[in-house]
């Protein structure tokens, strides 16, 4: 799956982007007609300890997925990401065999 990374405010490192990408490519798994996924890391200037913002849009034919989350690092924000994808591809794949 091709993944697009912008980090915004900061320069992410080769790990963490390995790390996004091999959790990305997971999402293949589930639902196979993933086109690309555009990701968005963010800090923000708060004192609060959660003040990392883990954005992802995922498209699919016909349709696009967009989850945000707010961690304390960018790890905790795309393994909730990712597993809330995965719920939101099972669905959209169950509705689609349904008319099948």
């Amino acid at each position: 799956m091709k993944v697009n990374m912008q980090s915004v405010n900061f320069n992410a490192d080769q790990k963490l982007i390995d790390f996004i990408q091999k959790k990305m490519d997971k999402l293949d798994m589930f639902y196979d007609k993933v086109i690309q996924s555009d990701v968005f890391l963010k800090v923000e200037n708060t004192s609060d300890k959660a003040n990392k913002i883990f954005e992802v849009k995922v498209n699919v034919p016909g349709d696009s997925f967009v989850v945000k989350k707010q961690c304390k690092t960018f790890e905790e924000g795309t393994d909730m990401a990712v597993s809330s994808l995965e719920r939101q591809l099972l669905k959209r794949k169950e509705k689609l065999r349904a008319h099948l």
